[in-house]
C-alpha cells in the first residue's frame, strides 16, 4: 500500500476540515473527513470509545442463585447487557452532588427476579426508571432448570470506557480515502475483478473500470496491485478519512459524535486552564 502524500491545507493560519456524510442511521455513521491528519481522526476515535459516557450495571446483590452458572459469569453477563442511557438525567459519580456516594442522581436500581423452568433474558430486568432498559431484550442471561430459581438487585451507573469496554458506546474506525488508478490496461481483466474482495472492479465494453459505488469499501489491501502486475495504483490519500462510527444502542450515533466533541472542547478548556495556572 502507498500513502499518498499531499500537505494538508491551511486557510488563514488553521486548518479548515469538510465533512460529506455518506450514511446517517440512529445506529450508524458514516462519513469523509477532509484536510485533517490521522492523529486528529484518532482523537475522535479514542474520544468517542474512551471517554463519552453510557449506562452499564456496576454492582450485583444476589439474594437467590440455584441455576448452574456462578454468580460471578452472571454478574459479568448482567454488565455486559447494553443499556438505553439518558445523559441529561444522570451524571457520572465524579461528578454528581453526593461526591460518588451513589444516589437517584447518579446511580439507578435494576431488580431480576425468576424462576425455572425457563430461559431468562434482559427483558426481565425490571428498571426503576423505564427510560433506562436494555437495548436488546432478547439477550439471554441464563438458562433455569425446574426448580431453580434467581433473584438479584443490580445498581447501574454512567462509566467510561476507559475504565471498562462495557461503557464504551460504539464501534469507531477509518481508514485513509482510497484512490484507485489504472494506469495501463491490463491483460488479465477478470483476473483482476476476481483477485478484489469488495468488487471494486468491473469490465464494461472490453474494459477495466472502477465501480465508483464500491470504491470508497476498498481497503488498500493492494491484492489487485499485486494482481495486475502494477499496471493499477492504489494510495490512500493522508489528508482525508473514511470515518465510521457504530452504536451499540445505548447512545443515538448522533448523540455519540456531539457528546464526545462536547468532552473534547472541555479538555481543552481545562488544558488552557491548567497552562494558566503554571
Amino acid at each position: 500500500m502507498m500513502v499518498a502524500g499531499k500537505k494538508v491545507a491551511e486557510e488563514e493560519g488553521g486548518f479548515k476540515m469538510e465533512i460529506r456524510v455518506l450514511e446517517k442511521t440512529e445506529d450508524k455513521v458514516s462519513f469523509i473527513l477532509k484536510n485533517s491528519t490521522p492523529a486528529f481522526a484518532n482523537m475522535i476515535r479514542r474520544n468517542i470509545i474512551e471517554n463519552t459516557p453510557t449506562m452499564a450495571i456496576e454492582d450485583v446483590e444476589f439474594r437467590k442463585n440455584s441455576s448452574i452458572l456462578y454468580d460471578e459469569i452472571i454478574a459479568h453477563r448482567l454488565g455486559l447487557i447494553p443499556l438505553k442511557t439518558d445523559l441529561e438525567l444522570y451524571y457520572l459519580p465524579e461528578k454528581c452532588k453526593c461526591g460518588g456516594k451513589g444516589c437517584n442522581r447518579c446511580t439507578l436500581k435494576m431488580t431480576l427476579k425468576a424462576k425455572g423452568p425457563a430461559t431468562v433474558y434482559a427483558s426481565d430486568i425490571k428498571s426503576n426508571d423505564p427510560k433506562i432498559k436494555p437495548v436488546y431484550p432478547k439477550t439471554p442471561i441464563v438458562k433455569l432448570l425446574k426448580g431453580q430459581d434467581i433473584e438479584l438487585e443490580a445498581t447501574a451507573m454512567l462509566g467510561k470506557g476507559k475504565d471498562h469496554i462495557k461503557w464504551s458506546p460504539a464501534l469507531v474506525y477509518y481508514k485513509y480515502k482510497p484512490v484507485v488508478e489504472i494506469i495501463k490496461e491490463p491483460a488479465n481483466q477478470e483476473e483482476i475483478v476476481k483477485s478484489c474482495p469488495l468488487h471494486v472492479y468491473e469490465i464494461k465494453n472490453n474494459k477495466l473500470i472502477v465501480n465508483k459505488d464500491s470504491l470508497l469499501k476498498c481497503h488498500l489491501c493492494g491484492a489487485c496491485v499485486d494482481a495486475s502486475n502494477n499496471t493499477i495504483k492504489v494510495i490512500g490519500k493522508e489528508d482525508e478519512f473514511v470515518f465510521y462510527v457504530e452504536s451499540w444502542g445505548q447512545l443515538s450515533c448522533e448523540d455519540i459524535i456531539k457528546t464526545s466533541l462536547d468532552i473534547f472542547q472541555e479538555q481543552l478548556s481545562d488544558f488552557v486552564k491548567a497552562i494558566e495556572k503554571a
